[in-house]
C-alpha cells in the first residue's frame, strides 16, 4: 500500500459533473504562490494566471489554454535574483488508472498532450496548473549578471588549457 500524496500547493478540485463550455481560471492566492516557489526551489512566484478548458471524451478529459507567470529566481551562475516571464500553453489529457498497459513503451511526440491518471469524478486542475509551471522554468536560465560573475569568478575557464587547445595549436600551424 502507497503512502497518501501531501496536499498541493495550489489544489483546485473540478468535479467533472460541473464541467461546462466556460474556461476555468485559476491564479494561486498569496500563500499558495509562496508555498509553491519553496516547492520549485525559487524566489518568489508574484503572478500566475492560466485558463483552461476541459472537454470530457469518454472516460477521458482533455484540458488546453494557457499559463503566465511572473517568477523570480535565481540566476544559474551569479545566484542572484533576477525576474522571468513565463507564457505557455496548456495541453494536458487526464486519463483513468490502467489507460496503458503497465509493460507498454509510450512514445509521445513534441504536439501530444501530456497525461494525467485520475480515479472517480474529479480532478485536481490547480495540481496540473503546478505541474505545468515546473516545467517551464528553466532551471540554468542566467540573469544579467550571468558574465560579469564568469569574468569575476573566472567561470568562463582559460581557453588556451581546454580540451580543444591542442587542436587550436595544430590548426594554427597550417
Amino acid at each position: 500500500m502507497s503512502a497518501p500524496l501531501p496536499p498541493s500547493e495550489f489544489s483546485r478540485v473540478i468535479d467533472l459533473r460541473q464541467v461546462t463550455d466556460a474556461p476555468f481560471v485559476l491564479e494561486p492566492d498569496e500563500a499558495e504562490r509562496r508555498r509553491l516557489a519553496g516547492r520549485f526551489g525559487i524566489s518568489a512566484v508574484e503572478a500566475l494566471r492560466a485558463e483552461v478548458k476541459l472537454v470530457r471524451e469518454g472516460d477521458k478529459v482533455t484540458a488546453s489554454g494557457r499559463l503566465a507567470a511572473d517568477i523570480v529566481q535565481p540566476c544559474a551562475i551569479s545566484g542572484e535574483d533576477f525576474p522571468v516571464h513565463i507564457d505557455e500553453q496548456i495541453a494536458l489529457r487526464f486519463v483513468p488508472p490502467g489507460h496503458h498497459a503497465p509493460d507498454e513503451e509510450l512514445e509521445i511526440g513534441a504536439d501530444e498532450c501530456d497525461e494525467i491518471e485520475f480515479e472517480g469524478l474529479t480532478i485536481d486542475l490547480g495540481e496540473a496548473v503546478a505541474q505545468s509551471l515546473a516545467l517551464a522554468i528553466d532551471p540554468f536560465a542566467e540573469g544579467p549578471e550571468a558574465e560579469r560573475a564568469r569574468i569575476e569568478h573566472n567561470l568562463a575557464g582559460d581557453p588556451s588549457s581546454g580540451p580543444f587547445a591542442a587542436l587550436a595549436a595544430l590548426k594554427k600551424k597550417d
